[in-house]
């Protein structure tokens, strides 16, 4: 390859990456706050199911606890950066919320290391019913810890606060004449948060640990004869995969500000496997394609449900807002194993293959016509 050919191949990537990381940014001044916490839900997804796709779609370890990690990584924020309220019987470290934030993603690591030996020994079906009981572990801690967690009503989330400059509505603060509330100055703080997450998660997919970890999935006795370490890698995913998920607890707690012990149930470990089955199994850029599908459509549908067929308010005759997107993605994940394997990513890929076929077939026709007249 000419060294011509390989700058613009490199050169592809990292302007499409400019470009997409340019226009999240100019997003907060240009839409509304439904689209804002719609958007910061759909990024902490992404940076969600981008850990579970390296547990689950590199290494091929199913696991239904990753609700668990998520809940800690939430939890883990609020009791490290609030103060303790006597008179309310809370408690906390009063930590500056940098510190907080991070310590919640050591916390969700420190959480998944402590079930990494079972991880490692186990594989498939088993290593998801062994971290199913993970969920009815930690329902049952956040809702009786209540001097932790707040009980059944939650806890009120501390806004983020990086050198004085607070994540929140106040004090007051414009750009470019647009002022900028607690969910614009989140939504900056989610892209610091998702690209480097993608980035390293390209990164080990790319190089020897990703090969390692694919090789586990499809052949791990072929894997333990070149001389790869199985259990190690398979614990090191995992401590891995449940920081990811700290991370997105943590910041989907900054999005909704207050935490909330049963949205941390078996239907949200079930919503990011459909994420990743949806966007495509062993990749980052498929994990935030699924996560966008996903966490967007029941927003969409409590939004717009009113102009939409047998959708109804909760408690009402229909399907409601939520029930809907279930079924609907629940259809997705049916078409994806049927007709789709490589998921959104993969009807992404095939539509550029078949782009770049159509623009290059005039070009092989003209060629294959100066050939025949120059015989």
């Amino acid at each position: 390859m000419s060294e011509r050919a390989s700058r613009r191949r490199l050169g592809g990537p990292l302007f499409a990456t400019a470009a997409a990381t340019a226009v999240l940014l100019a997003v907060p001044f240009y839409v509304d706050a439904f689209w804002l916490q719609t958007g910061l839900f759909a990024m902490s997804a992404a940076i969600g199911a981008i850990g579970l796709n390296l547990l689950t779609g590199a290494t091929g370890q199913l696991s239904l606890g990753h609700a668990f990690f998520l809940a800690v990584g939430a939890y883990g924020y609020v009791y490290l950066a609030s103060d303790s309220d006597p008179g309310h019987g809370l408690i906390g470290l009063g930590l500056p919320t940098p510190l907080a934030f991070v310590g919640a993603i050591l916390l969700a690591g420190i959480a998944g290391g402590l079930f990494s030996p079972i991880s490692g020994r186990l594989r498939g079906t088993y290593l998801g019913i062994a971290s199913l009981a993970l969920i009815f572990i930690g329902q049952h801690v956040l809702f009786n810890a209540e001097s932790v967690t707040g009980g059944f009503n939650g806890r009120d989330v501390p806004p983020m606060e990086i050198f004085g400059f607070a994540f929140a509505d106040s004090p007051e603060f414009v750009l470019f004449n647009v002022p900028l509330g607690a969910l614009e100055r989140l939504w900056f703080l989610g892209v610091a948060l998702l690209i480097p997450a993608i980035w390293i998660a390209r990164g080990i997919l790319r190089g020897r640990p990703g090969r390692a970890m694919n090789t586990i999935r499809d052949h791990e006795v072929a894997a333990s004869v070149m001389g790869v370490p199985v259990a190690r890698y398979r614990s090191g995913v995992f401590v891995l995969s449940s920081m990811y998920a700290g991370a997105a607890g943590a910041l989907l707690a900054l999005a909704f500000r207050r935490t909330v012990p049963e949205y941390f149930g078996m239907f949200l470990s079930l919503d990011y496997l459909a994420m990743i089955v949806i966007g495509g199994l062993g990749s980052a850029a498929g994990a935030v394609a699924g996560a966008v599908f996903v966490s967007v459509l029941p927003q969409l549908l409590t939004r717009f449900g009113n102009d939409l067929p047998l959708v109804a308010e909760p408690g009402s005759d229909g399907v409601s807002p939520a029930e809907a997107a279930r079924i609907l993605y629940g259809a997705a994940v049916v078409a994806v194993v049927l007709f789709l394997p490589g998921g959104l990513l993969g009807l992404w890929t095939r539509l550029r293959v078949a782009a770049t076929r159509r623009r290059s077939a005039p070009s092989l026709h003209r060629l294959d016509e100066q050939k025949e007249q120059a015989a």
